[in-house]
């Protein structure tokens, strides 16, 4: 496989909305959970927000953030990113989050995290040649969000990425920089 890199260009990913597996505290790497109310109400206040007009939206193939995307984004259509997929838990899918292992663990018939980490970063990477000069949005998952982290320098673990909530990854001459945005936040468009 050949090493793919992330470019010097910013980007946002948003977690989806709350689901039925974030407030149960459950584990839905790979499990299909549903958007709770609080979830889509979360969602829909996203398409309130001044985004950027050069946007261009890339989602997660798993209806949570399919459904998030386009609640937030209504008039976009939206590009599907397979390595925006969620990690796959293995045995430990619906179990509750307590039971997680730590990330560099494989978990029994679950993804690796070096390979979370490739997948993420090369679905990162398509997005910002994708978009041409745009700035891409992507709405993904806590280890998407996890991973960007990693791919920029910053620390993986810690406490889950909030849902509905856009993070903007910025390279800088030090490095990347995260800055969480808030809906009248004007950092983001140059």
């Amino acid at each position: 496989m050949p090493v793919v890199t992330l470019r010097a260009r910013p980007f946002v990913l948003i977690r989806h909305g709350q689901t039925d597996a974030n407030r149960d505290h459950l584990v839905a790497g790979r499990t299909e959970a549903q958007l709770t109310q609080v979830g889509r109400r979360a969602a829909q206040a996203l398409s309130g927000w001044e985004w950027p007009a050069d946007t261009m939206l890339f989602v997660s193939p798993q209806q949570r953030a399919r459904e998030t995307a386009r609640l937030a984004f209504p008039h976009h259509s939206p590009v599907l990113l397979e390595g925006l997929r969620e990690r796959d838990w293995g045995l430990l899918e619906g179990r509750p989050v307590s039971q997680l292992l730590p990330r560099d663990q494989t978990p029994e018939q679950g993804e690796a995290w070096p390979d979370m980490i490739g997948r993420v970063c090369a679905a990162i990477a398509v997005a910002q040649d994708a978009a041409a000069g745009r700035l891409p949005v992507c709405v993904a998952h806590s280890g998407v969000i996890r991973a960007a982290r990693h791919l920029t320098g910053g620390a993986a673990d810690g406490p889950s990425p909030a849902n509905t909530t856009p993070y903007l990854f910025s390279p800088t001459p030090e490095g990347w920089r995260e800055t969480l945005l808030e809906q009248k936040d004007t950092r983001w468009i140059a």
